[in-house]
């Protein structure tokens, strides 16, 4: 799901929560009236005041005083409509529309700013399409444990981690630098990509994250329905070009050839081009990352991404002892 798309389900959502308080409060209101006739003549009597109101603006003469005596009579017919209620049993309220959010009335918007229950759902619909919507429920900088990391290598880890949280929470597209996280399996670089991605998004940017084996399949599924990777057919990888930040993991797990060499000068250059940061997390060296990849891309990374190391034991295997022995 592209950014485009994610807003779109988000205003949708929105839309479908007003449509459901209204038609609610619909069946409510006919209800009532099926069974109280002057409840019914009342209502009829209410609707009436909008356009009253309209014409005593547009019609010359006292309009404040025309206004003002047409509000009176609409508090009074209020007012026996509510009592009306109460006296066959209705609890207050009853005909009323409900909405799921009153600061907005379900519309998304206060005024001309966005209201928070949208950002909510568009912060939701980032995060599934971000294809870290289960990791970012438990992997949170905030649950980042550096207990498994002793001395030098705890001083570095904690060095990563004040440095991530800066950048999530100073991230812009326009200025935020490229990182490549560099250590062995289980020391911490999914999650910290998590915790990173999950503020990021939570600040309202578009954020994709895949696995290096997961985005070369994706690129090589397109060339097989469209014979390009560069085809405007296919919004499914062009994410990978468009997304606010784009986090690559395990580079290097994925088989290399001919085609995924290609396929990532083409992603690299593309976001570099349009200033668009991009985060990589490897297992790989420096020297098993030059012989694995072209001179053309190695300068792309070696140059325009900034280094992360992580070292350590490898945390997951330390867990799991830690559960053994339990």
């Amino acid at each position: 799901m592209t950014k485009s798309e994610s807003i779109r389900r988000a205003k949708e959502v929105i839309a479908s929560r007003r449509a459901e308080s209204i038609a609610a409060y619909e069946r409510r209101t006919a209800e009532v009236a099926a069974a109280v006739p002057e409840f019914a003549e009342i209502d009829r009597e209410l609707q009436k005041t909008g356009p009253r109101i309209a014409a005593a603006s547009f019609g010359g003469g006292d309009a404040k005083a025309e206004i003002e005596a047409i509000r009176r009579e609409y508090e009074a017919v209020a007012a026996r409509r509510r009592a009306l209620l109460e006296e066959h049993g209705y609890p207050p309220g009853y005909c009323t529309i409900r909405y799921s959010c009153e600061k907005c009335s379900d519309t998304g918007y206060v005024g001309i700013d966005i209201c928070d229950c949208l950002k909510r759902e568009i912060v939701e619909n980032f995060l599934e399409s971000s294809g870290l919507y289960s990791l970012t429920k438990n992997q949170t900088f905030d649950t980042f444990c550096l207990d498994y990391y002793e001395k030098d290598d705890r001083i570095g880890m904690e060095k990563n981690v004040s440095y991530l949280r800066d950048y999530a929470e100073a991230f812009d597209p326009a200025s935020s630098p490229n990182l490549i996280f560099i250590g062995a399996t289980g020391l911490g670089k999914t999650h910290l990509s998590s915790a990173v991605a999950r503020r990021v998004i939570e600040r309202g940017f578009f954020v994709v994250y895949e696995c290096a084996q997961g985005l070369f399949s994706e690129f090589e599924a397109r060339r097989f329905r469209t014979n390009s990777y560069t085809d405007a057919d296919g919004s499914d990888v062009d994410r990978f070009s468009d997304c606010d930040l784009l986090i690559i993991d395990d580079l290097g797990t994925e088989i290399t050839n001919k085609f995924s060499i290609s396929c990532l000068y083409f992603l690299l250059n593309q976001r570099l081009i349009r200033h668009l940061p991009t985060i990589i997390s490897t297992n790989l060296r420096g020297a098993e990352l030059r012989s694995r990849y072209e001179d053309r891309i190695m300068s792309r990374i070696f140059g325009e991404f900034q280094p992360l190391s992580f070292s350590g034991s490898d945390v997951r295997m330390q867990k799991i002892k830690k559960t053994t022995e339990i």
